[in-house]
Formats: structure tokens, sequence, C-alpha cells
């Protein structure tokens, strides 16, 4: 609020949000938040706490960046239908071990609220299919993170 009353009082206009992030920022927050809320069309406390825990360290942002970043990713998020804009994203500025990483990550989302559905888990294999990550990688970060959050690995698994 006080920045929106300087920039008024000095005619220098703060950058919008959305032009503060990079298109990378946004592709990562924007698949964390399609991950939480691919279920249910929503993401509860425990799902945003989880993304703001992950892209505040991951990008080094301060928490009131975090909340512009969420809230820019949640805006995109809702008019993107597909994938492939942010994926394209992922592919150019990240190697194989950063991909590896981002979709612990966002296996991490998932599991925020202790459940895994069906449409989670498509939307992961469809994701670690576009920025080429192997099922076998993708796999075995699903259980890095079940086991961080002591959750019971399916049998099978």
């Amino acid at each position: 609020m006080l920045d929106k009353i300087k920039a008024f009082l000095t005619g220098i206009e703060e950058p919008s949000a959305s032009t503060r992030f990079d298109e990378l920022q946004i592709a990562v927050a924007a698949l964390l938040v399609r991950a939480a809320s691919t279920a249910d069309s929503r993401f509860d406390d425990n799902e945003r706490q989880t993304i703001a825990r992950i892209v505040s360290a991951h990008f080094g942002l301060a928490p009131a960046e975090v909340d512009d970043l969420i809230a820019v990713a949640v805006s995109d998020e809702a008019k993107t239908l597909d994938l492939f804009r942010w994926a394209q994203a992922i592919k150019k500025n990240y190697d194989e071990e950063e991909r590896i990483t981002l979709i612990e990550k966002m296996w991490e989302v998932v599991y925020a609220d202790g459940i895994l559905d069906d449409y989670e888990a498509n939307l992961l294999r469809r994701v670690a299919g576009l920025i080429y990550v192997p099922d076998r990688e993708s796999g075995q970060a699903r259980l890095r993170v079940m086991a961080r959050l002591g959750l019971t690995p399916p049998s099978g698994a």
C-alpha cells in the first residue's frame, strides 16, 4: 500500500508483479500451483505453505515476493490450459538434475495433504514426460518425498 502511495506521489510506478518475475520463476510456481489444484481445483493452506517454502528457497525470494509470485502463478495457471509453455521454460533453463529436483518438489506439493489422487499422479507423469524426466527418476523422487513425509509407499512400489 505504501509503495502505491509513493508511486502515486513520485510519479514513478513500481513494476507489476508479473513483470518482476522471469519466465522460469513463473513456470516453476505455476506448475507447483497446478500440482496443488489438480484434484480439487483449489489448494489449501498446507499446499500454499509448501509452495511458498519451495519457491522461497529455490529462488531466494523474500516473503512478500513469494506471495506476489504465487499470485502471478495462480493467475497464469487459471488462464493456461496446457503445460507446454511452462515445460519449454523448464527444459530451456534446467539441466537434468534440476528437472528431477522440480519433479520431486511437485511430488512434495501433491503429498502436502498426505493423499495422492489419480489426477495428480497423471499430471506428474505428463509433466515428467514433457520435461524429459524418466519414469524411474520420477518414481524415485516420489519415494524420497514419501519417506521424508513419513508416508507408506504403495505396495509394489
